[in-house]
């Protein structure tokens, strides 16, 4: 038999859950199929838990424009939810006079992406903050916060489920495909296989949603690549009260600087280029050297024996190691012409910050269809 359900959502990870309660919240009957034995199992919990302000993302792109308008809506759900979040700010670090003149430019693109709170800092204003960090001048984006992921996602699905929703667990969809009412898909594990068939279809699978796709026959995909990045943890009392970058580097923000919601210290991530989907953390030397190096560019008087492994984050990225970095892809009815099927790619950060942005991005697509 084939069981019938208006939306599937494939992926419990914090933009499939916001995706799934946007839609069950507007009366539709949304199953979640995820599958691993828990949500937000990959990118959703191996990350930074920064709430970004929309600072380096190209003009005009999905990326800024998500993150800005996502960093307020997820602000006010927390407040409204009793999530736990620190807006606790962010202190882009220049060392030299080089990048003095880039964190200007960094000023003007958060200006023109709409994060209007940017300041410049001189030498003495960021030491008056941050008297431990090295630099000669600081962008000061006091609207960046951290927030606490996994609740987020528990109440994501709470409100979910309140409004009539299904997460199914260990339930993996290995491919769907087009039929008359809308879509069909083969789903579940070995002994447990089963048949369903939706109006609507969300591929919001993470690392999972190119697979996912090719397995379903769909033409014209990025590829998946698998950067992973390490976070070592700094133990003992954090000689920092804001969040600290460094000058961004090519495909990433740069080993920066971030705190829990319990005071804990963490640096991270580095980039790894992997082959393949793997959490594995890199304990040589030659990794605790190169951390080292990068932090003491804006804390020389890192300890290094505090650094101890944390865990490894993998972004779902679809550009490679020596490619500029992409927008994301959300791929609907508008661009692929297919009715009630909406596709997400390359939902790296700022995901976590843009995910009730992506939400109603997604939701507007199959309205609109």
């Amino acid at each position: 038999m084939t069981d019938k359900v208006e939306c599937v959502v494939v992926g419990a990870g914090v933009v499939g859950l916001a995706i799934a309660r946007a839609l069950s919240l507007k009366g539709h009957e949304v199953i979640v199929l995820e599958a691993e034995s828990a949500f937000g199992t990959h990118t959703s919990s191996r990350n930074s838990e920064v709430v970004h302000a929309g600072i380096y993302y190209p003009t005009a792109s999905l990326k800024a424009r998500l993150c800005v308008s996502g960093r307020s809506l997820l602000y006010d759900y927390c407040r409204e939810r009793g999530v736990d979040f620190q807006q606790v700010g962010k202190l882009i670090v220049a060392t030299s006079s080089e990048q003095a003149g880039l964190l200007k430019a960094y000023h003007a693109q958060g200006r023109i992406n709409g994060v209007a709170d940017l300041e410049l800092l001189s030498e003495e204003k960021l030491h008056q903050l941050e008297p431990e960090v090295r630099g000669g001048a600081a962008l000061w984006s006091p609207s960046t916060g951290i927030v606490d992921s996994h609740a987020l996602m528990l109440s994501l699905l709470g409100d979910f489920e309140n409004a009539a929703g299904t997460l199914v667990l260990r339930c993996p969809v290995h491919s769907f495909k087009q039929v008359a009412v809308g879509f069909e898909m083969d789903a579940g594990s070995e002994g447990a296989a089963i048949k369903l068939q939706s109006r609507w279809l969300i591929n919001s699978a993470g690392h999972g949603a190119i697979p996912l796709a090719k397995a379903s026959a769909v033409d014209d995909l990025p590829e998946n690549y698998y950067p992973a990045g390490h976070y070592f943890s700094y133990q003992g009392k954090s000689p920092f009260s804001h969040l600290i970058y460094p000058v961004a580097g090519a495909g990433s923000l740069g080993l920066h600087a971030t705190l829990d919601l319990g005071g804990q210290l963490k640096f991270g991530p580095d980039v790894d280029w992997r082959e393949q989907l793997d959490y594995r953390f890199d304990l040589s030397e030659t990794r605790l050297q190169h951390f080292e190096s990068r932090i003491r560019d804006y804390y020389p008087a890192l300890e290094v024996s505090r650094l101890q492994p944390g865990y490894v984050g993998v972004r779902p990225r679809i550009s490679g190691p020596f490619d500029p970095a992409v927008d994301f892809e959300i791929e609907g009815p508008e661009s692929h012409g297919v009715q009630g099927l909406v596709q997400l790619f390359g939902i790296e950060s700022p995901g976590l910050t843009a995910c009730l942005a992506i939400a109603d991005e997604v939701v507007s697509s199959l309205s609109e269809n």
